[in-house]
């Protein structure tokens, strides 16, 4: 993924409308949802959600389809695989293990460490 490409993503996603819509679209799988739904789940004008909808579109992030009288949007997973490829490709230089996120792993309880 070249740079522009991931500087138009991130700066689509630096928005809370935006990012929230992108989130329910992840959740939403490939099938999508309808832009009117959207709207009323994230508690946005349709105009306004449209306006978003446009800007993650824009950046590569969503794709859109038209199914009778809905369209409906999805996000592109492949995008969003990429974005995070891109981030995370030099973490800790390429090592199997990655410092920070070993860092994320659950701590053992008490009691486990009081069995071991």
């Amino acid at each position: 993924m070249d740079p522009q490409h991931v500087i138009r993503a991130l700066g689509a996603l630096a928005q809370e409308h935006r990012l929230a819509a992108f989130r329910l679209l992840v959740q939403a799988g490939p099938q999508g949802l309808a832009a009117g739904a959207l709207a009323e789940a994230l508690g946005v004008a349709p105009s306004s959600l449209s306006f978003h909808l446009a800007q993650l579109s824009h950046a590569g992030l969503v794709s859109q389809r038209r199914e009778g009288r809905s369209i409906l949007y999805s996000a592109d997973y492949p995008a969003m695989t990429g974005l995070l490829a891109y981030l995370t490709e030099n973490c800790c230089a390429g090592q199997d293990q990655c410092g920070p996120a070993a860092a994320c792993a659950p701590a053992s309880t008490s009691e486990e460490r009081n069995v071991a």
